[in-house]
């Protein structure tokens, strides 16, 4: 088993019911949620829209491989409603979004996956989730605690805790 890290994030319709549905999801098909955050709520980053983002770090045990791991998310994020856009197109809103931020201390770098996540240092809606659970774990490539990069971290972004209706 190997413990992986994951962030859900969700903008558009029923937000907290959307992460509610990835977390069943990757419960049954993913792994074993062992601890996961509360969730946050932030402006979109890198965009401007409407609609703000809810966001959730989870930390499961998983037999997947990374790239099997990636192929599971995708197709949850699929049966969740995700509309893909290709990069050009840049960021959009969307009903589901599923990251891997680490998996173990495992530095992955190939066409379709990348990990650790390759801006998660520079994402307060990230960091925030990610060291409320995480605060002592040390990035592989950066050597920094997620606590020292949380308070290095450039975005100044309004990021806060919500008071859900469901965990």
């Amino acid at each position: 088993m190997q413990e992986a890290i994951i962030l859900l994030g969700s903008n558009l319709g029923e937000r907290y019911r959307k992460l509610k549905d990835a977390r069943d999801f990757i419960k049954r098909r993913a792994g074993k949620i062992i601890r996961f955050s509360s969730v946050y709520e932030s402006e979109p980053w890198g965009f401007e829209v409407e609609y703000s983002f809810l966001n959730q770090v989870l930390v499961i045990e998983t037999n997947l491989a990374p790239a099997r791991l990636l192929e599971t998310i995708q197709q949850i994020e699929d049966e969740l409603g995700k509309k893909r856009v290709s990069q050009k197109e840049g960021y959009a809103s969307r009903v589901i979004d599923i990251d891997i931020l680490f998996y173990g201390r495992q530095i992955i770098e190939t066409e379709k996956l990348t990990v650790p996540h390759k801006l998660l240092h520079e994402r307060r809606f990230t960091l925030l989730p990610l060291n409320e659970i995480k605060g002592d774990l040390v990035h592989p490539v950066l050597n920094k605690t997620i606590r020292q990069l949380l308070k290095e971290c450039p975005d100044h972004s309004e990021v806060y805790k919500t008071n859900t209706p469901d965990q």
